[in-house]
Parts: structure tokens; C-alpha cells; sequence
């Protein structure tokens, strides 16, 4: 294959990779990742280094535009960073401690764990009882759009989301993926987040997180630009793209579509790390 075919074949491939994660506030690099290992034959550390510089282009292209439509809710995205951030530098860390084979099997398994949380729960359900006393204190509120209407949320489980947040960075930092997957899970589930929010909100946060460690795998030589540029602007208009159809789009079909691109990609992924072909 050409050059040319190749920068041309990723870049397709980019495209729907951050189509896919601005949909579901994960970050391109959880599809982006996996073909560049395992459909280019990729190393897996150049894949890595790929995919964090294309999460920074996901989070730039796909938040703008999030946040004025009313979605993400910058005041908790700025607080949860601070976790998140520390946790990249710690992961970005560890690559050099880790081996290729294992990084795909943790990254097999962290994609697997998602899309199985994302099947447990199709719809989103308003949190019940008292509102927390520390969001309210840190005002982590907020209403975001909902057929012409603003409904209204208020996080909860405060300081359990902070430590899950800083295992997202540290994931972010190992696995090159933004850290997306964990940070709407938290967001999700122990904030008790409205979906929208969460996927919004993580994809105003990414790239933070990826910049935090994108600077590590660079000293490393892990950037290559000419593997760098074509995945970059690929997942660049495909997350503009998958930003004005999410507001158009059922809950329920985003985390299905979904769940099933993971399921597959984490399962390959395991299976080639267990076998060494990464």
C-alpha cells in the first residue's frame, strides 16, 4: 500500500472513529485504536501516541459546539479535571513500564466493562431523595435542553466521582484514549448525570486529560505525525459531524450502537494481547 492509500484508508477510518466517540463522549482513540493495531498493523505505542493527539482535535471540535447548544457543564468538567490530570501523568508514566501485549488487554478490558454498563442502563432516571449537600455547596449543577424545555439536574456522590475520575486519567495517560470511557461512566453513574451531560461534558474534558500526557509519549518519540496528521483531521470532522446529530438522537440507540463496536474491538483486542500480536 501507497502512502497515499494508507494516509487515505486512516483517515476514513478517523473519521468514523470520531463520529463514533463524539456520539458517545468517549474519544475516537476507543475505535481509532484497535484498527490502527489491528487492521494497519500498527505498534501499538505509535497507536497510542496517535490517538491522544486526535482526542485533543475531538475535544476541541466536538466541545464548542457542545457548549452552546447548552449540553456540557463546564463548572463540573473544570472540578473533575483537576483529578483527571494528575491521573494522566501517572498513566503516561506507566507506558514505559508496561508491555504492548498487556496494554491491549487492559484497554480489551476497559472496553468490554463499558459497553456492558452501557447496556445496563437505556435511559436516563432522575436521582431520587436529597440533593448532595456538597454539589450544592460547589454549585455542581445545572439544565440543559430538552424538547424546547430546560430540565434540571444536581450531581451527586461528589467525592466518589473525584476518585474514579483520577483512575480515568491514569487510563487516559496508559491507553492513549482520553480517558472518555470511565469519565462518562462516572459521570453517569455515580453523579447520577443526565447522559447528554455526561457525554458532552467528557468530551469538553478530554483534552485536558490527553494534553496532560501527550507530551510524555512526544519526549518518548511515540508522535509520529505523518500516522499523527490523517488520524487527527479524520477524527476532527468526524466529531463535528457526530456533534450535530447527537442532539437529534435517541438515547437509547446511541449506548446500543455503541456497546456493539466495543464489545467486538475489546474482544480482539485481548485475544491478540494474550496471543502477543501487539
Amino acid at each position: 500500500m501507497s502512502v497515499l492509500l494508507f494516509s487515505l484508508a486512516v483517515f476514513g477510518t478517523s473519521l468514523l472513529a470520531g463520529f463514533l466517540g463524539a456520539m458517545t463522549g468517549l474519544g475516537g482513540g476507543v475505535v481509532i485504536i484497535p484498527v490502527l493495531c489491528l487492521l494497519f498493523k500498527v505498534d501499538i505505542h505509535y497507536a497510542l501516541g496517535a490517538s491522544l493527539v486526535s482526542v485533543i482535535a475531538t475535544s476541541s471540535g466536538a466541545a464548542a459546539a457542545y457548549v452552546r447548544e447548552g449540553y456540557s457543564n463546564i463548572r463540573i468538567g473544570m472540578f473533575l479535571e483537576v483529578a483527571t490530570t494528575l491521573g494522566a501523568i501517572l498513566g503516561a508514566y506507566l507506558t514505559a513500564k508496561v508491555t504492548g501485549n498487556w496494554i491491549g488487554v487492559i484497554f480489551g478490558v476497559v472496553l468490554l466493562y463499558s459497553a456492558w454498563a452501557s447496556l445496563h442502563k437505556l435511559q436516563d432516571v432522575a436521582p431520587s431523595g436529597k440533593p448532595d449537600p456538597l454539589a450544592m455547596k460547589l454549585r455542581l449543577n445545572g439544565s440543559y435542553p430538552v424538547n424546547g424545555d430546560q430540565q434540571e439536574y444536581v450531581a451527586t456522590h461528589v467525592p466518589a466521582a473525584f476518585g474514579i475520575m483520577f483512575g480515568a486519567g491514569t487510563l487516559s495517560g496508559l491507553l492513549g484514549i482520553g480517558s472518555g470511557a470511565v469519565k462518562v461512566l462516572a459521570m453517569d453513574y455515580a453523579m447520577k448525570l443526565p447522559f447528554k451531560v455526561s457525554t458532552t461534558t467528557s468530551n469538553f474534558m478530554i483534552g485536558v486529560t490527553a494534553a496532560a500526557s501527550a507530551g510524555i509519549y512526544l519526549s518518548r518519540g511515540y508522535v509520529l505525525p505523518s500516522l499523527a496528521m490523517p488520524v487527527m483531521l479524520g477524527v476532527l470532522v468526524g466529531s463535528l459531524i457526530g456533534a450535530r446529530v447527537l442532539a437529534r438522537t435517541e438515547v437509547k440507540t446511541i449506548r446500543l450502537g455503541f456497546a456493539v463496536v466495543i464489545v467486538a474491538l475489546g474482544a480482539e483486542m485481548i485475544y491478540n494481547g494474550i496471543t502477543g500480536r501487539l
